[in-house]
């Protein structure tokens, strides 16, 4: 069309109330200008052309942006107004095409690209706001606006490389050619729909072999440098202003990519790991610099990934997640007036073009004609396909471009990258006023009516999907940059670092962690995330549960089983999240081997009771009977413990477990799978060597498994003692052993069938030392020589041992006689003296080598579990011959018995139970929450606090100063009790 801009004019912003244009037009502009003969010719034009005054004046009352620009160029207003439009906007462009191109040096580039931009930005507001162009034609030229600028900017670092002679151009006409730099557009830019004060959103990828060709050094250093040169022409501010905000987030996994990609390294990326919003993004992506041909090669090249060959249905649950996140972050749940946010509000922009994008994503693969970028054609397309119906088109068209207009106004006021209205009731007026509305009321009917209208289409596609927490609030992971309200939000959850946090789980969706990367598994990710961040700041260490959670990620070979069995239980998540934050060791058994959680859903999970048979019989189902190979039945033994254990773990951290229960669990599941290996160790044994002909054979358990006060980390003390008639003779197998050799290589064979890692890891860390004479002897003891030993031999601190001795598997009738002979010998007679001194002597030893002054070594520490313990077994050798009833195996027991029968003062006797209370608890806690050596201060405040809390004690300060006193008061019983002992 030829007309005059002037001529054409149809609607103006409704000027403040009693404001006439006249006044406004003298007053904010005319009256103002520096150039006599622009203001009266301006002055002559608004006279004679109430429209243009109307105009004008409307966006002197409304728009500071754009009054400033009228203000700098009056003659360019006035061109604007007189001129057609599209020959204007033709102008423009040719004249920065040919001055860019010639331009001599970045700065006068520069400066060329802001004032077009300028005259550029003023040309659209005065043809949008006065209703001579509709949306398709606003958004065609503010994308024109940015693909020149973007081309300019190119050539010109390609020609200055050139001069430089880091580049060969083949025609410098066209620099971009053969340079094997591609620029591509995307968002809006690329789809030709780019918004007023848009960011345009950019990538970059080269081809490294074309680099070599034209003689580019260094590839990667030297298109990066290109690309920050583009982009410094682009958006940096000077006097003149700025041209367009670069965005060059949406390249692949920009965390750890540089600013320009190779194309090999995309095509992977995107091959691979690519998500469903990277397919969405690249529909609309378009070549706009550089070498537009290599760009087209590799947009065919990458549409196996944009467009799947089969319908891909579960996309749309992908990108409804999306949606909903995006919806959660920005506070925007519901439709309101006052602060809604236009584009991703309830009913906004963003539904509309998701309604779109869903669609071509799922049917694209087959239909060629839903490829295509713009989202009104894309609808009308839908349309003629029968995706939706002529209705659908037409409201959704005609509330997008009544969106796109309003988000336009919004941006013009103060060139601001903003779709949210003002909240405050007279900014609110004024904006309406400025979009053409008499007042707020009838602007907010109107956005009211096209929100629910788009709000309802949406819907019918999306059908209701699963709500995501919202008491997260802000949490969006999806897009090209982390969210700041994320962040605050990952704080107020409890996360410390939060910007690692976001950028772990940023990771996952950038196909980081290879457990995360199939669509399954993304899908269920992106719905369960922000359940499980919420679940994960309730713990005592969200920091360290997030990063655990991760390492298991890089661990697993997939994460769908895992991811989906929390997805469909709150309780799990939330005890999930417990392990994640309490328990490294349950957290990486849970996170590897997802089947343990079944146990926790079954109702007998929340069974106090310990029930030794069932258990024995349930990891004997698991192994089988017999198993079918001697390797399967260890890596399926494996499989039971490790389930077994987790339950204990569980337990204890669900509170169904206290401290002392979960340390009887701990043995009974040792005890259980002690007496399965037997059983099946014995039976391949035999099978390859024979028997011995009457011998019997069983397992003593010492230490903390003989005295039923196992911790998550304990070995097991273990020895074998064998007996058998006197004239017995080898072994009747095919492979004969005399008796001695067949039991010494069978309690190998036991110990490796416990240690041995296989495919399914360990099983337990075996200490076979406390067999008479140690290491010194051979592993199997015979039953008359362990007799021997202890009535001759024998050192106090090998009876002291000998104190929580049991058998925990083998033959019932040696079980007996060893039982009777351990009493037997625990129950002789004894110097109290002698037995004081040597255990004070042999505590002391432990002292001067292993230290005692690390107040949260437990076990070691002055007053501690060894005090404690040393205690004990010094009250059953010295008075158990006297007192039978000592001969119990626990320290709390001893100690009760003691009180009983006297050897120990009932002050003494209640003290030191409270203390092994105490402490076990405590050890067993930090055992539990931390796997390498406890340092308090590596250990994460809240972890701490999640200790002393387990034990009743409000805080770490108040468990340290009683755990102190308690300790002070275990050394000083002990020094008495020993010294009075040693005197007496």
């Amino acid at each position: 069309m030829t007309m005059r801009l002037c001529e054409r004019l149809k609607a103006a912003p409704v000027l403040p109330a009693r404001a006439k244009a006249a006044q406004i037009l003298a007053k904010d502009l005319i009256d103002r200008l520096h150039d006599p003969e622009a203001a009266e010719a301006l002055a002559a034009h608004v006279a004679g052309n109430e429209r243009s005054a109307a105009l004008v004046a409307g966006l002197l009352a409304h728009a500071p942006f754009l009054t400033q620009i009228m203000r700098q160029d009056p003659s360019g207003l006035l061109a604007c107004l007189t001129e057609a439009p599209e020959a204007r906007r033709d102008a423009l462009l040719a004249d920065v095409a040919r001055a860019g191109a010639a331009a001599g040096d970045a700065p006068e580039l520069m400066r060329l690209l802001r004032r077009f931009r300028r005259s550029m930005a003023l040309l659209i507001a005065l043809a949008d706001i006065g209703g001579v162009w509709d949306v398709e034609t606003v958004t065609a030229a503010l994308t024109a606006t940015a693909d020149i600028a973007v081309r300019l900017a190119t050539d010109h670092v390609l020609r200055q490389a050139a001069d430089l002679g880091r580049i060969r151009l083949s025609d410098p006409a066209d620099p971009g050619a053969g340079s094997g730099l591609v620029v591509l557009a995307l968002g809006k830019h690329g789809a030709g729909e780019l918004n007023y004060s848009s960011d345009i959103d950019i990538v970059v990828f080269f081809d490294p072999e074309v680099a070599e060709a034209v003689g580019v050094a260094e590839p990667t250093s030297f298109y990066v440098k290109l690309t920050q040169q583009i982009a410094r022409i682009i958006q940096e501010r000077t006097p003149d202003g700025y041209v367009f905000r670069v965005d060059l987030r949406l390249r692949p996994d920009p965390a750890s990519t540089h600013v320009a990609v190779p194309l090999p390294s995309a095509y992977a990326y995107y091959e691979t790991v690519g998500q469903n919003w990277e397919r969405a993004a690249m529909i609309k992506a378009r070549p706009v610099a550089g070498d537009l041909p290599l760009g087209q090669r590799f947009l065919k090249d990458l549409a196996p990934f944009i467009w799947r060959k089969y319908f891909d249905f579960a996309t749309i649950a992908d990108i409804h997640a999306m949606k909903r996140q995006i919806q959660t972050v920005k506070g925007h749940e519901t439709i309101a007036v006052a602060g809604h946010n236009v584009k991703l509000g309830r009913g906004g922009i963003r539904e509309i073009e998701f309604f779109v994008q869903t669609q071509q994503l799922v049917f694209g693969g087959r239909r060629v004609a839903l490829r295509g970028p713009r989202t009104l054609e894309m609808l009308a397309e839908l349309t003629r396909e029968g995706w939706i119906t002529p209705t659908a088109r037409d409201e959704l068209a005609e509330s997008y471009r009544w969106l796109r207009t309003i988000e336009h106004r919004l941006q013009m006021r103060h060139d601001e990258q903003t779709q949210t209205l003002p909240k405050a009731a007279a900014d609110l007026e004024a904006f309406a006023r400025f979009c053409g509305y008499p007042s707020t009321a009838a602007f907010g009917k109107a956005l009211t009516a096209h929100a629910r209208r788009v709000e309802g289409h949406y819907a019918l596609l999306f059908e209701e999907g699963p709500s995501l927490a919202s008491e997260a609030g802000t949490l969006s992971f999806t897009g090209s940059e982390i969210d700041p309200q994320t962040l605050e939000t990952l704080q107020k959850l409890g996360f410390r670092q939060a910007q690692t946090a976001a950028e772990t789980v940023r990771g996952w969706h950038f196909g980081r962690r290879a457990a995360v990367t199939s669509p399954r598994a993304r899908e269920v990710l992106t719905e369960l995330t922000p359940a499980l961040l919420v679940a994960l700041g309730r713990t005592a260490d969200p920091d360290g549960a997030l990063a655990h959670l991760d390492n298991a990620f890089v661990r697993m070979p997939a994460a769908v089983e895992l991811l989906t069995l929390l997805r469909s239980q709150d309780a799990l998540l939330t005890l999930f999240a417990e392990i994640l934050g309490s328990a490294p060791r349950l957290a990486r058994v849970a996170a590897l081997h997802p089947h343990v959680l079944d146990g926790v859903i079954d109702p007998a999970f929340g069974q106090a009771a310990l029930d030794s048979d069932a258990l024995e019989r349930r990891i004997r189902g698991v192994v089988g009977s017999p198993p079918p190979s001697v390797e399967e039945g260890l890596d399926r033994l494996r499989d039971a413990a490790r389930q077994e254990n987790f339950l204990v773990g569980a337990r204890l951290l669900s509170g169904v477990y206290p401290a002392q229960a979960a340390a009887q669990a701990y043995c009974a599941v040792a005890e259980a799978c002690l007496r399965v290996a037997f059983t099946d160790t014995r039976a391949a044994f035999s099978a390859d060597h024979g028997v011995i002909e009457g011998a019997q054979s069983v397992v003593l358990g010492l230490g903390r498994l003989g005295a039923g006060e196992l911790t998550p980390s304990s070995d097991l003390d273990l020895m074998l003692l064998y007996d058998r008639p006197e004239e017995a003779g080898p072994s009747d197998g095919r492979r004969s052993l005399d008796p001695v050799t067949w039991h010494v290589r069978f309690t190998q064979r036991l110990v490796a069938a416990l240690t041995v890692p296989t495919r399914r890891g360990t099983l337990y860390q075996v200490d076979m030392r406390l067999r008479p004479s140690g290491n010194k002897s051979p592993a199997a003891t015979q039953f008359a020589g362990f007799e021997a030993y202890h009535r001759g031999e024998a050192e106090i601190w090998e009876e002291m041992a000998l104190t929580r001795a049991r058998v925990v598997a083998g033959d019932p009738e040696l079980a007996a006689r060893a039982e009777t002979s351990i009493r037997a010998i625990l129950s002789r007679r004894r110097e109290p003296a002698k037995v004081a001194a040597a255990v004070a002597q042999m505590r002391a030893l432990i002292a001067k080598e292993k230290g005692e002054k690390n107040p949260w070594d437990l076990k070691l520490a002055l007053g501690g579990l060894t005090d404690l313990d040393f205690l004990a077994q010094y009250l059953v050798l010295a008075h158990a011959a006297d007192h039978p009833a000592l001969l119990v195996r626990d320290t709390l027991s001893v100690f009760a018995a003691a009180r009983a029968a006297g050897p120990l003062a009932a002050p003494d006797a209640a003290a030191l139970e409270e203390a092994a209370r105490l402490i076990g608890d405590v050890q067993l806690w930090q055992r539990f929450t931390v796997e390498e050596a406890f340092d308090p201060a590596a250990v994460p405040a809240r972890v701490m606090t999640r200790i002393a809390t387990s034990v009743g004690r409000p805080d770490i300060k108040v468990l340290r100063a009683e755990l102190d006193e308690v300790r002070a008061g275990v050394r000083t019983i002990f020094n008495r009790v020993l010294g009075v002992a040693r005197s007496g």
